[in-house]
């Protein structure tokens, strides 16, 4: 019995027989191999089609930037996962994977589906881009919602990766419609919210993502994908130099005990 909906029973990605390998209709050891980079490839397998000079650049630009920060959740998740079980490194990196989300990391996608709604609305209805965001800002605040994009509990006034990838996308053609929306949302989001809040990331991320073409869905994916790479190195540090009990530790002489509730 099937359960749910099920499209045509085929793929695009790949095949493969016995003397060779398929890709998004391209020869993986005749053509691919040798002469596109690892981010040509992801973009091609996400998209279908090989990235420009300009989206290379920039999809190489903002998998650095979200990559690594340190000993946030995620990489703590998977340091401790390894310690307790040192043979299971996929293991650990799914644990750090399984962290992405509203919160940490996954606000990309939260972000570019805001500014794609303010986009649409300003289509709809004739009004201002602006004035389309700020309609999408205040029904986020009337329930009480984050600002998608908005706020670091570390980088303040201002969170310099997203200035860099701002800055760089509007001095190098990669801004758009997008990026020019993330800058209004600066001056928006403190007035609907009443205080200073940075953009973060998140924002910058998909703002320029969005304006390069990417598929809107697939914005989490970067995060995903970058911090899997810092994950492997906090991992291959673990092996070689364990903290991963020690932060349980620390945890735990961190948290009191408080009976009756």
């Amino acid at each position: 019995m099937m359960i749910g909906r099920a499209g045509p029973a085929t793929t695009s990605i790949s095949t493969a027989d016995a003397a060779s390998i398929t890709v998004r209709g391209r020869d993986l050891c005749g053509d691919v191999m040798g002469r596109l980079t690892f981010t040509d490839y992801f973009f091609l397998l996400v998209t279908g089609d090989e990235p420009t000079p300009l989206q290379r650049e920039f999809l190489d630009l903002l998998l650095i930037a979200i990559a690594e920060h340190g000993l946030v959740p995620t990489n703590q998740a998977a340091r401790m996962t390894l310690a307790a079980d040192p043979d299971s490194i996929q293991s650990a990196v799914a644990a750090g994977i399984l962290g992405c989300g509203t919160v940490v990391l996954g606000t990309a996608q939260t972000a570019g589906n805001c500014l794609r709604r303010a986009l649409a609305r300003a289509d709809e209805t004739g009004v201002s881009p602006e004035d389309a965001l700020r309609t999408e800002l205040e029904a986020i605040r009337a329930v009480k919602g984050p600002a998608p994009g908005f706020g670091h509990p570390l980088h303040k006034p201002s969170d310099p990766r997203a200035q860099r990838i701002m800055a760089l996308a509007e001095a190098r053609g990669a801004a758009g419609p997008y990026v020019a929306l993330a800058r209004a949302a600066e001056t928006l989001v403190p007035e609907v919210w009443g205080r200073a809040l940075p953009m973060n990331v998140s924002m910058a991320i998909a703002a320029v993502l969005l304006d390069l073409g990417f598929p809107p869905a697939m914005l989490k994916g970067i995060p995903i994908l970058a911090r899997t790479a810092s994950l492997i190195a906090h991992l291959g540090e673990e092996q070689q130099r364990p903290i991963g009990f020690l932060m349980a530790g620390h945890a735990e002489a961190a948290i009191s005990y408080e009976a009756g509730q």
